[in-house]
C-alpha cells in the first residue's frame, strides 16, 4: 500500500514574505521520503543539521570527548548568542538544557514556591509539565488553578483576571501552543497581566519557537523554554531556556552543578551571573553543534515568514479535511498554527496514523492522557496532528488529504 511521492508544486504561494519550499526540500532529505506531517513531534532536520552532528562524534572519535568539545567552543558560544536573537533575548539571558520538560523543572523548583502559595495554569498544559505542577500541588500545599477557557478555546483573560486579582503571590505557567491542537494562547495579554499583578510568567514555548515569530519583550514572560527537535529542526536531546536577568538574580537551582557553580570553600559556593547557573556540565555537545546549525537555519528563514509558510500550509489542509464526509477537524477556534488535529468516524486516532503511514503519511496520534485539561475535558479520547514545515509542498497535502479521505471512505 505504501506509496512513492508525487511531483507538484514546490513553492507555495503565500502573502507577504515567503519561504523557498523548494530549497526547503533540497537540503532536506527526508522530504523526499515521505510525506511527512510530524514537526511538532520531531520535525525534518536539514542534512547540514546531521552533517554538523556527525562531523563532531568523528572529531571525538579522533580526539576524545572533553578535546573535542575544547575545540568547538566558540561554535558553543555562538549557540547563546543565536538562541538570544532568535528570541529577543541577551546571551546571559540563555540556558541550554537537553529538553523543554528539563528546563520547566530546573527553573519551576529553582522558583521554590511555598505553601498555599498559588500556580495558575493554562488548559493547553503538555503532561509532563502538568505532572511535575501536579506534583508540587499535592507535595507542598500549593494550590494549582486551572483556567477556564473562553469562547475560542485559549485561555479566558477575563477568568485570569480575576484569579490573578484574587491575591497572594502567583507563578503563571501557560504552553504558547499545546501538544494536542492547532490552539495559539494569547500570550502577550497574559503577560499583560502577570505585569499588573506582579505574577511570576512561565511560558511554554516547546511548539512555537521556529514555528511563530516569538519575541521575549513583547510576550512580558520571565521565563521561557523550548526545544530542539521540533520546529526548531535541531537533534533530539538539545533545548534551551531564556530566563530573564531579573528572575535569574533571585533564583538558585535546587541542585548546584559545576558548570553553573563554582564551589569557593568546605562550606560555601557562588553561582555564576547568568541563566548558566541553571546547567549542569554534561551534554552532548555534538547535539548542541546540530543545535547552532540549526538556529542559524531558522535566523536565516525568518521567523515572520516561516510563521507565514505554516499558517498557509495548515489552512490549506484543515479546509480540506473539513470537507471530507465523517472527518472531523478537532482544532477549537483560536487555531491559526502549523498543527492540525482531525478524527475519522468509526476509526481510532492511533489506527489512522498507522492507517496513513501505511500510505507513506507521517502523523502521530495524541491520546487524551497527553492532555487531560484539554482533551480530556473536551471529551475527547485521541486525536490524529498532523503538523507542518517550511518542507512541506502542495503536493504533500494532496497526498495527506487523499489518503484521509480513502481512509473514511473504508468505514
Amino acid at each position: 500500500m505504501e506509496s512513492s511521492l508525487e511531483a507538484g508544486p514546490s513553492v507555495l504561494q503565500v502573502h507577504g514574505p515567503g519561504i523557498d519550499v523548494a530549497a526547503e526540500r533540497a537540503r532536506t532529505p527526508g522530504a523526499t521520503l515521505a510525506h511527512h506531517f510530524n514537526a511538532a513531534g520531531a520535525a525534518l532536520p536539514t542534512a547540514s543539521v546531521v552533517q554538523a552532528v556527525v562531523d563532531h562524534l568523528r572529531l571525538e572519535e579522533q580526539r576524545g570527548g572533553y578535546e573535542a568539545a575544547h575545540q568547538v567552543l566558540d561554535r558553543v558560544e555562538a549557540v547563546y548568542d543565536d538562541a538570544a536573537r532568535l528570541i529577543g533575548a541577551t546571551p546571559g539571558e540563555i540556558a541550554l538544557f537537553d529538553s523543554a520538560s528539563t528546563g520547566l523543572r530546573t527553573i519551576i523548583d529553582a522558583l521554590r514556591l511555598e505553601s498555599r502559595q498559588r500556580l495558575l495554569v493554562s488548559r493547553s498544559t503538555y503532561v509532563s509539565h502538568a505532572l511535575h505542577l501536579m506534583s508540587l500541588g499535592r507535595e507542598h500545599d500549593i494550590e494549582l488553578v486551572i483556567v477556564p477557557n473562553g469562547p475560542s478555546g485559549a485561555v479566558d483573560l477575563t477568568a485570569l483576571d480575576a484569579e490573578l486579582a484574587a491575591g497572594g503571590p502567583a507563578v503563571v505557567c501557560v504552553a504558547h501552543i499545546p501538544t494536542s491542537s492547532g490552539l495559539v494562547e494569547p500570550v502577550a495579554e497574559i503577560g499583560t497581566l502577570t505585569k499588573r499583578y506582579g505574577a511570576r510568567y512561565v511560558l511554554d514555548a516547546t511548539q512555537s519557537v521556529g514555528h511563530v515569530a516569538v519575541d521575549v519583550a513583547a510576550v512580558g514572560c520571565d521565563a521561557l523554554v523550548t526545544t530542539g527537535r521540533k520546529f526548531l529542526r535541531a537533534p533530539r536531546g538539545t533545548g534551551f531556556a531564556y530566563v530573564s536577568n531579573e528572575l535569574t538574580a533571585s533564583l538558585a537551582p535546587t541542585a548546584p552543578d559545576v558548570r553553573g557553580a563554582v564551589w569557593t570553600s568546605s562550606t560555601s559556593w557562588e553561582l555564576k551571573d547568568s541563566a548558566r547557573r541553571f546547567e549542569t556540565w554534561e551534554a552532548s555537545i555534538a547535539g548542541r553543534v546540530g543545535l547552532g546549525v540549526a538556529l542559524a537555519e531558522a535566523l536565516e528563514r525568518g521567523g515572520r515568514p516561516t510563521e507565514t509558510c505554516l499558517r498557509a500550509v495548515a489552512d490549506q489542509l484543515r479546509a480540506a479535511l473539513g470537507q471530507i464526509p465523517r472527518v472531523t477537524v478537532q482544532d477549537p477556534p483560536a487555531s491559526p498554527s502549523a498543527i492540525v488535529t482531525f478524527t475519522v468516524d468509526g476509526q481510532a486516532p492511533r489506527r489512522v496514523n498507522e492507517l496513513l503511514a501505511l500510505r507513506n503519511v507521517r502523523t502521530v496520534s495524541v491520546p487524551a492522557s497527553h492532555a487531560q485539561w484539554d482533551l480530556g475535558s473536551r471529551g475527547v479520547e485521541a486525536v490524529v496532528r498532523a503538523s507542518a514545515h517550511v518542507y512541506n509542498d502542495e503536493s504533500d497535502v494532496a497526498a495527506l488529504v487523499a489518503a484521509v479521505t480513502e481512509i473514511a471512505g473504508e468505514n
